[in-house]
């Protein structure tokens, strides 16, 4: 019997209210982060069956299949599964919207060619839990897997740092070492092809795509 993943805020934090909220991004920055998704998923054939988890109000979803990928879209938040629902019609598009956990996944092994999981990993507070999901996400995959990460080494991760160490309100968003990020991967028997920033040593935010190290084999 698997054990209940722990409940931190960032796997119980979007009911209905901050769900919606959520979707309330700045069109601007909404942009940049699909420039980063188009410029990791360069090597990512469009014939790609791809998993997008967690897939929030649909962003990525509908981005990606805009271009072609054959995308199912899940995320753990009933709020945010409705969200994409209502997104995902609004543009005419269809694909499946699942529930799923990333850190016990129901789909079988290598299940998608390719994985997104975009701006989760900053939500997890522990090694274990990021080992766990991270496992998880290469499980399902055939080959390629794309994960977002916040580093350390920018001035955004610096300034929360430094916020907390004067007293101020401690960030929960947890930052992680690309090498980190990567030996997970490498645990689960993938490489880094290559890890992009959004804007080095300023913005945090950073996208790592991983490829399955036997994929000339599968």
């Amino acid at each position: 019997m698997n054990e209940q993943p722990a409940a931190y805020r960032g796997r119980v934090k979007y009911d209905e209210q901050t769900a919606r909220r959520y979707q309330q991004r700045k069109e601007r920055k909404h942009r940049a982060e699909m420039r980063l998704v188009d410029r990791a998923f360069a090597f990512v054939p469009k014939t790609s069956r791809t998993l997008d988890i967690p897939c929030g109000g649909g962003r990525v979803t509908i981005h990606l299949a805009r271009q072609g990928y054959p995308m199912t879209a899940a995320d753990l938040s009933d709020a945010m599964l409705a969200i994409a629902r209502e997104n995902l019609a609004r543009v005419g598009l269809e694909c499946p919207v699942e529930k799923q956990d990333v850190e016990n996944l129901a789909y079988p092994d290598r299940a998608f060619d390719a994985v997104i999981c975009f701006r989760l990993f900053h939500h997890f507070p522990t090694p274990e839990i990021r080992r766990r999901a991270t496992a998880q996400l290469c499980r399902v995959a055939r080959r390629f897997v794309a994960l977002s990460y916040f580093s350390p080494a920018s001035a955004t991760s610096l300034r929360r740092k430094l916020r907390a160490a004067l007293g101020g309100r401690k960030s929960e968003k947890y930052a992680t070492p690309l090498r980190e990020v990567r030996s997970y991967f490498e645990e689960a028997g993938f490489r880094l092809v290559r890890d992009f920033a959004q804007l080095p040593f300023l913005h945090t935010l950073h996208l790592a795509l991983f490829e399955r190290a036997d994929s000339s084999r599968s």
